[in-house]
């Protein structure tokens, strides 16, 4: 990960639900797969349920921020692809994204 644009608001934790603006490329060839900006609402998302990159990467990020998060296949699709032909097999993921909220799971 990499922090383009510190956030100084409430960090996100492994178990929160984030509301993010993101786009998703492909590593190889730069290729854009997937971008909530192209749809023009930011997307609300419990982290425990989406690829361990994805939740790594957005983990500790403060809202207000921006990071650029290199997902590797292991911890992305891995041999299986994703959105098949879009993502395949093994592809390493790029995702830029900005944290525009934080709650935290039920306890």
């Amino acid at each position: 990960t990499r922090d383009l644009v510190v956030g100084t608001g409430a960090a996100a934790a492994r178990t929160s639900t984030v509301l993010v603006q993101y786009v998703g490329a492909l590593w190889a060839g730069g290729k854009e797969f997937d971008s909530s900006w192209q749809s023009g609402q930011p997307v609300p998302f419990p982290l425990d349920q989406v690829i361990p990159g994805f939740q790594q990467g957005i983990a500790g990020m403060k809202v207000g921020g921006r990071r650029e998060i290199v997902i590797p296949p292991d911890l992305g699709y891995g041999p299986q692809g994703g959105q098949p032909p879009v993502i395949a097999a093994d592809d390493t993921l790029v995702f830029v994204v900005d944290l525009l909220g934080v709650q935290a799971a039920d306890r």
